[in-house]
């Protein structure tokens, strides 16, 4: 048994949370010690696995966005990463209390405290990484004000950390040019919690108690934003090529919610397309079982989708481009119909020839299903190697 020390600075209540408190219950029921510090304190938020709380899904950190708004992007940033020493403070207190074997950290900008803490302690550092930061946000809400101090800690915390881990081989490019050796990499994709799904009705079962009986229903999760491309969806149902009972259902929200509903009404099917809104976690399975055609339409190049895998433990057809990262655990025509993402007809001409081939669809759904086994994307598989990489780290330190 080892005491894993994780550390985040993560608010949210999206994909981000999803992420923590599985790998935190995964490692505990495997019979491992775990102390968690973060923002809300040294135990896991509302609304982890087994703590209560809302569990509420596909919302954004409002408060954060708000913040960011009123205070120069500067002195934001600076803030940032002065919350450094106030982590570096709790996570050395817990230690002391705990006395960890290792130190599971999720990477965020500026943040150099578990760094800071494996130096004090002597003890190995693992970094889960899930996107790089500075070439992210250098992209959006108007950049960085300070980015060569961003680049400074985040290839500190890279370079510093025993192992570094990425959620795909895409990302672990990223990381490997910022200097990081092969050898301090170990890619772990994000996974699925069987255990959350085994319950999930069958698909007749769930389309009835949406009022979808007799519909093909194209299916989404998540928090819809503009360049995921659902308009073109919701465009080619309109269109001679579409199935007149498809149906698209969107679990979740986003801010283009409202758009793609006048949409839909100008296009004369308002009927055919239902946003359930932000739903407790508990509620997504018996909402994707509705499926019969999963949409992956566009990817952050460098993800790993947490949707993906749950389309895969519940055998839905998928439809997704052909992007690097998707294809490290994608095949075309075996587990999912994939299209080019640079041709303007590329996902239009991917659903119009699953959602008028039933053959097609069963068999990809079929092995969408396996996939999960055969890459062990599992939660509780991600947390044994975890653990494996930790006791190799440990005993390495140890003889050193």
């Amino acid at each position: 048994m080892t005491h894993e020390n994780p550390h985040h600075r993560t608010a949210s209540k999206d994909g981000q949370a999803v992420h923590i408190e599985e790998m935190i219950e995964a490692l505990r029921s495997d019979g491992h010690e775990v102390r968690v510090v973060s923002p809300g304190g040294d135990e896991p938020e509302a609304g982890a696995p087994g703590q209560g709380g809302s569990g509420q899904m596909g919302s954004d950190m409002g408060w954060v966005h708000r913040l960011k708004a009123l205070m120069p992007k500067a002195l934001y940033e600076l803030m940032e990463l002065a919350y450094s020493v106030l982590a570096y403070r709790k996570l050395m207190k817990a230690a002391k209390d705990f006395r960890p074997d290792v130190i599971y950290e999720r990477y965020n900008l500026f943040l150099l405290s578990g760094l800071m803490a494996r130096k004090r302690l002597g003890i190995p550092l693992l970094l889960e990484v899930n996107a790089p930061l500075v070439f992210e946000r250098s992209q959006h809400s108007g950049g960085l004000a300070l980015e060569g101090l961003a680049r400074w800690a985040e290839g500190m915390a890279w370079r510093g950390a025993d192992c570094v881990l990425p959620v795909t081989q895409v990302l672990a490019g990223h990381v490997r040019a910022r200097g990081v050796p092969d050898s301090r990499i170990q890619v772990i994709p994000n996974g699925i919690n069987r255990a959350h799904f085994a319950q999930a009705p069958t698909p007749d079962t769930a389309k009835a108690h949406l009022g979808l009986q007799g519909r093909l229903v194209l299916g989404f999760t998540g928090f819809v934003r503009d360049w995921h491309g659902v308009d073109r969806i919701v465009d080619w149902m309109a269109s001679p090529q579409a199935p007149s009972h498809t149906h698209l259902l969107v679990v979740g929200d986003g801010p283009v919610r409202e758009a793609l509903e006048q949409q839909a009404r100008r296009l004369g099917l308002a009927e055919r397309v239902t946003f359930t809104g932000v739903i407790h976690r508990d509620r997504v399975p018996a909402h994707v079982a509705a499926f019969d055609v999963a949409l992956q339409p566009a990817v952050t190049p460098y993800a790993s989708p947490l949707k993906l895998m749950e389309y895969l433990v519940l055998g839905k057809a998928i439809v997704a481009p052909a992007t690097p990262n998707l294809l490290e655990v994608l095949t075309h025509e075996d587990n999912a119909l994939l299209f080019d993402e640079a041709s303007p007809t590329g996902m239009q001409d991917a659903l119009t020839r699953l959602c008028t081939d039933d053959h097609l669809r069963a068999r990809l759904a079929s092995a969408a299903h396996d996939t999960i086994d055969r890459l062990s994307l599992t939660w509780s598989g991600n947390a044994r190697r975890v653990v494996a990489l930790s006791s190799s780290l440990a005993s390495a330190s140890l003889k050193r």
